[in-house]
């Protein structure tokens, strides 16, 4: 966070992410951050994949992401996995 324009985009996101997750239907569960490493682990309830996808279309957070590798790792309960499974 040395960098001005990274802090102003980080802070700016972080103050409209309720309302951007809000609005494409997306719940965070929960989000940590590893400061030695600058690693963030964000889990997110998301409806359908279409809902994250329009969500990381949108102006700030595709703003948020040009600085950084991100990875999506779709998951289910170990329950839903057993359904699909059987």
């Amino acid at each position: 966070m040395h960098n001005e324009k990274t802090k102003k985009i980080l802070l700016e996101f972080m103050s409209k992410m309720g309302p951007l997750t809000k609005k494409h239907g997306i719940k965070v569960v929960g989000s940590w951050a590893s400061m030695p490493e600058h690693l963030t682990i964000t889990i997110y309830d998301v409806p359908n994949p279409e809902a994250m996808l329009k969500f990381a279309a949108e102006p700030l957070v595709m703003e948020w992401l040009s600085y950084q590798t991100t990875e999506n790792r779709p998951v289910r309960t170990m329950e839903e996995a057993m359904k699909f499974v059987k």
